[in-house]
């Protein structure tokens, strides 16, 4: 008896583990985004938008945060902002190489922490 009881409860503490390892099918995100203008908003989204499980991006230039709504079974925020920094712009966690960003456009050069 237990044996049983303790078997439960061993089963019980598995599932509920796994039910809380479950990604989100919609989760939501704002990330600090270097831009300055329109056509710096227009390649951030693109490029989130690059990135496959990506539902929704929008750039605000007034804040400088792009808004998300991701499959997080599909892609990582991290994903995202590594596809950001290929494009010029720097993100908190991963900037963009001194080439990527000397390519963007004389408008689009940001002001680099």
């Amino acid at each position: 008896m237990k044996n049983i009881l303790i078997g439960m409860i061993l089963l019980f503490v598995t599932l509920s583990t796994q039910a809380q390892d479950k990604k989100n099918k919609n989760a939501k995100y704002e990330i600090e985004v270097g831009g300055n203008c329109d056509l710096c908003k227009k390649r951030i989204e693109k490029a989130a938008f690059s990135v496959k499980g990506v539902k929704s991006a929008e750039y605000h230039l007034d804040d400088n945060i792009l808004h998300l709504i991701i499959n997080e079974e599909k892609c990582s925020v991290l994903d995202i902002k590594k596809a950001i920094a290929k494009v010029g712009h720097d993100t908190d966690e991963v900037k963009a190489t001194i080439e990527d960003y000397e390519n963007l456009h004389s408008c689009c050069h940001y002001e680099r922490k």
